[in-house]
């Protein structure tokens, strides 16, 4: 099943289309306390800071989404109130482990610089991601004239993706293949996430 068809499926069950908000309300909270923890103690740029507090307000505006099917609908990140919640919930730390091994076996990188450099690259292939996935989902809302909406995060994520090249432009000269590394194990990570996505909606 490709996004559109998947995301048609999804919207016209309300309490699937709850647990979907909601699961990429938990994604996107995941992503923001990825980066803080990825975070030197000093080092600290305005770029990292806005990126973290952008994904933050991402998850807390897909909660309120919520609003918008029912009320007290999928409180919490519990399993039982999110889609395929083990792909889910692993989707982002599998992606930054293939890395990490990834940048030790390549670069040999370690410590700060390993978790720094890691940072770049998956939130590089996340935010490619997000670019095809939040307008494919916008799409089918539309369609449906749902009075859900992602238009705010769409703008955010492609402001997130000019930032993330500017700073791989300046970590390597070869950025450009360690971030297509990147993006083939997002890739298949986000294969894997949809087959079982699809599963559980049919």
């Amino acid at each position: 099943m490709n996004l559109t068809a998947l995301f048609d499926t999804i919207i016209s069950q309300p309490s699937i289309h709850a647990k979907w908000l909601n699961t990429l309300s938990f994604m996107e909270n995941a992503g923001a306390r990825k980066i803080s923890a990825s975070e030197d103690k000093q080092n600290v740029n305005l770029i990292i800071l806005k990126h973290a507090a952008e994904e933050h307000r991402h998850a807390y505006y897909l909660k309120k989404q919520l609003a918008k099917l029912g009320e007290n609908i999928c409180p919490t990140y519990h399993n039982q109130f999110l889609l395929s919640p083990a792909h889910s919930k692993y989707y982002l730390a599998a992606l930054d482990i293939m890395v990490c091994k990834y940048l030790k076996k390549q670069l040999g990188l370690s410590g700060a610089e390993l978790k720094f450099t890691a940072y770049l690259l998956v939130t590089y292939a996340i935010e490619v991601r997000a670019d095809e996935l939040y307008p494919i989902y916008q799409q089918a809302l539309n369609k449906t004239q749902s009075k859900v909406t992602v238009k705010s995060i769409i703008l955010e994520e492609e402001g997130h993706l000019d930032e993330m090249l500017t700073q791989l432009k300046n970590f390597s000269p070869k950025w450009e293949s360690h971030a297509a590394e990147a993006v083939s194990f997002e890739n298949i990570l986000f294969n894997n996430w949809v087959v079982a996505l699809t599963n559980e909606v049919l």
